[in-house]
Order: C-alpha cells, then structure tokens, then sequence
C-alpha cells in the first residue's frame, strides 16, 4: 500500500540546531563565548597588548609573574566574558609593585587604567 505522506527520519541531533514547520525559526549559539561588555572588551585588548610587550623585555621574577597573572586574566574573560573582582584587585597589586614598566611600556599603563590604578 503506497502512502502520498512524506517521511522525515532525524537522527542524532546533538549539538544541533533545527526548526520544523513553516513558520519556523532556529537560531543556534552553539561554539560562542559568553558576551562581553565595552569595557570588558577594553581590558581584555589591553591584557593582550601587555602580554606582548612583556614578551619583548628582559624578564624578571616580577615580570614572569604579571605575565602569569594577565595570561590568567585573559583565560577568566574568554571563558566567562568578565574578570572577577579578585583577579582585577591581583593586576591592581602587580602593577603598583611595576612602576617602572609601567613608565616603559604604554600597555601596561593602560591596563593599570581599566583596572583602576
């Protein structure tokens, strides 16, 4: 016995995104980041920035450690779109203890700002 009714087989749809009828709307979110506010975003270009121009001075034991610190940092932001209260307090800390890269460097100046130094 024929039958006129198409069929529709769907197999796994994990991670998936699909929308059925036709009116039907989908939108997936699947692979992105949690959002980020400006000045967020801000920090976060800044954090990247000292992190490079760390990597092009002689390195000290207080160098190594804020480049610990800003690696840290951009991880927090990348996985949960801020950097807590506590990690900004910590390069706070590391960049009052570097006055004198913060006179060298203009990136590090510039996150000393955004974390309210």
């Amino acid at each position: 016995m024929a039958t006129d009714e198409p069929n529709v087989s769907i197999g796994d749809v994990s991670r998936s995104t699909f929308a059925i009828g036709s009116h039907a709307h989908a939108e997936s979110h699947h692979g992105t980041g949690p959002r980020r506010d400006e000045a967020t975003e801000e920090l976060l270009r800044a954090v990247r920035e000292l992190r490079a121009d760390l990597a092009r001075v002689r390195g000290t034991d207080g160098t190594a450690t804020l480049a610990t610190a800003l690696a840290d940092t951009e991880d927090e932001i990348t996985r949960t779109g801020r950097a807590t209260p506590s990690r900004r307090e910590r390069l706070r800390e590391l960049l009052a203890d570097s006055q004198a890269l913060l006179t060298v460097l203009a990136s590090a100046g510039a996150v000393a700002g955004l974390v309210g130094l």
